[in-house]
């Protein structure tokens, strides 16, 4: 048991009986004092909630019955972890988004060792990646899987390069061609996308350009083919016309080969994926949420938030938690504040058009002006 000291005078204490409500009674040995101590096991009871959420065990297996689990630890749900300020300089982020049902994506910065940041979002707009990013200090070099972002990282982000995950290009070739093509030009452009998984030098990845570029020579006049469809002019194959404007784009930006620049890899190795937080994060937050099927839809959210606050490179210990992350209490009170404060009616709004709530993530000293 803690030491006791005397609210009074701060002097020792010794044990005095015990009051009606059997609370421990303690006894100043200077100035004869009374008092009672209480304890608070919160902090403890988070601990163990925590470590059930973020496990595979089950209620039953946390060493009490199932429904004293649930009794004991039903109140931490309406706890909202929020990320901190991220002021470390990077030389890589990786940036992406987990989807939740269809109704909101969480947008998730992270380096090669931790989480950096996390936002609540409708949608991969321009503006909630600008929310993301404005937490977090401007890397050296940013990993993205698409172009969501850029319109924010241009403002927000102007001086980091940007490395577009290869693995999705060529998903996004394939979903056009297929793995079977019909025509010959688009066997070859699948055959060409495929290669750039395989591009380790620069000398490499200029050979790759060239191929692409005498691609396109090659089938430019197959590529202008129109037909006549209920009336109407339209182009034969859409589909490598789309996927060709998609790699002409990558390549005119040069954001393909950031890895091989010696610049950036200076500083340290640059990864052409983003397999490092695909399977690094977001597979783990599927597979947290696999194994706690059936939550509704802010408990889903919150259980991703806690488990990127455990991959922070400093977590909040669940005594900070308790006191300094916001509740549904909380929120609720600001965003009424807020109603009241413009003239609105008083609606506290939980998903669909205010999924996005300003209150959890507020600006940070790096963003600029991005309209």
């Amino acid at each position: 048991m803690r030491t006791v000291k005397c609210p009074a005078c701060g002097g020792k204490t010794k044990r005095n009986g015990k009051t009606k409500a059997g609370a421990q009674r303690w006894r100043c040995t200077s100035c004869g004092a009374s008092t009672t101590q209480r304890y608070s096991n919160k902090a403890s009871m988070l601990a163990l909630f925590l470590d059930w959420l973020l496990s595979k065990r089950t209620q039953a297996q946390m060493g009490m019955p199932a429904r004293t689990f649930r009794s004991l630890t039903s109140e931490f749900w309406s706890l909202w972890p929020t990320a901190p300020l991220c002021d470390e300089v990077h030389h890589v982020v990786h940036v992406d988004g987990i989807w939740l049902k269809r109704s909101c994506v969480i947008l998730i910065a992270c380096t090669e060792g931790h989480v950096a940041g996390w936002h609540l979002a409708r949608s991969e707009s321009s503006q909630a990646w600008a929310a993301l990013m404005a937490r977090i200090a401007p890397p050296d070099v940013v990993v993205a899987d698409d172009g969501g972002f850029e319109r924010a990282r241009r403002a927000v982000w102007p001086e980091t390069k940007v490395q577009r995950c290869t693995f999705h290009v060529f998903e996004q070739v394939k979903r056009c061609t297929t793995t079977r093509p019909r025509t010959q030009a688009g066997v070859d452009l699948y055959a060409i996308a495929k290669g750039l998984l395989k591009v380790k030098t620069p000398d490499a990845a200029a050979e790759w350009l060239a191929g692409y570029a005498k691609w396109c020579s090659d089938y430019e006049g197959f590529l202008k083919e129109r037909e006549v469809v209920d009336g109407r002019p339209r182009y034969k194959h859409e589909r490598l016309r789309k996927a060709r404007r998609g790699l002409t784009k990558l390549c005119r930006d040069g954001v393909l080969f950031a890895y091989l620049d010696e610049a950036l890899v200076a500083g340290g190795a640059v990864p052409a994926t983003n397999n490092r937080i695909e399977g690094g994060v977001n597979r783990q937050i599927r597979a947290m949420l696999n194994e706690r099927r059936g939550m509704r839809l802010d408990r889903m959210v919150k259980a991703a938030f806690w488990y990127c606050n455990s991959r922070l490179a400093a977590p909040a210990s669940p005594a900070r938690a308790l006191a300094e992350f916001p509740t549904d209490e909380t929120i609720a009170e600001l965003r009424r504040a807020a109603a009241e404060a413009d003239g609105r009616d008083e609606v506290v709004e939980r998903w669909g058009t205010a999924v996005s709530w300003s209150d959890l993530h507020s600006g940070g000293p790096y963003r600029s002006s991005w309209d």
